[in-house]
């Protein structure tokens, strides 16, 4: 499954980044700009979502909490306050399978929801006027959960409470002409989720220590 979400996640990028260029062809003679203080950058990523579960308790039937992984495109908005320090918001929004594993019961499919996981982070660019410029984020991740479908008629209702947890990011730009940058961006989320489920006439609460991963490639506009 995460070998398939990586080539997914690949192909989308190069994909994106073909239309790109078809749409508006690039000089590849144009100096490069770099980054710099009071400027602004706008990227679009394709990314991939992978739940790295690590703990999780479901309630009287025992068991553990299991979500899909997911590809998805994104948007990201950066400002650069110095020409090494930015700041970044991610706008994204994913639909997961979700499922108790090796309960009393066995398997029991829960249901579908969407996640919506806006995610800031306080960025260091270590090389902000070289055509490689990796970087290091650290930050804040609210996930808002919405949508839930249940998956009748073994259940009858879910729910999934929001969370708020920090995030950890590594990335590298690659200005490859004018204004123009590649990039390639890792995130790791740290977020527990609380859900309720009523099903089989019962009321099942689980609690789990989702900590996604999001592995991103994309193309970006520094303004």
């Amino acid at each position: 499954m995460k070998t398939t979400l990586f080539a997914t996640t690949l192909l989308s990028a190069m994909a994106f980044g073909f239309a790109a260029s078809a749409q508006s062809p690039l000089d590849m003679n144009e100096p490069l700009v770099g980054k710099e203080a009071g400027t602004f950058m706008i990227r679009a990523r394709a990314i991939g979502i992978i739940p790295l579960t690590s703990s999780s308790s479901v309630s009287a039937i025992g068991g553990h909490v299991s979500a899909t992984a997911q590809a998805a495109p994104e948007l990201d908005f950066s400002y650069f306050f110095t020409d090494h320090i930015a700041l970044e918001l991610i706008a994204a929004t994913t639909r997961h399978e979700v499922s108790a594993q090796r309960t009393a019961l066995g398997k029991v499919d829960v249901g579908s929801v969407w996640a919506l996981p806006p995610t800031l982070t306080l960025q260091y660019h270590f090389l902000p006027h070289s055509a490689f410029s990796p970087y290091v984020g650290v930050g804040l991740n609210v996930t808002v959960w919405y949508g839930e479908s249940a998956a009748s008629p073994t259940v009858t209702h879910f729910s999934v409470g929001n969370g708020v947890g920090p995030a950890l990011q590594a990335g590298i730009d690659y200005n490859f002409s004018g204004h123009w940058f590649a990039n390639l961006d890792v995130k790791q989320i740290f977020l527990n989720t609380d859900a309720h489920v009523d099903a089989l006439g019962t009321t099942v609460k689980a609690r789990t220590a989702m900590n996604p991963l999001v592995v991103g490639m994309g193309i970006g506009y520094r303004f």
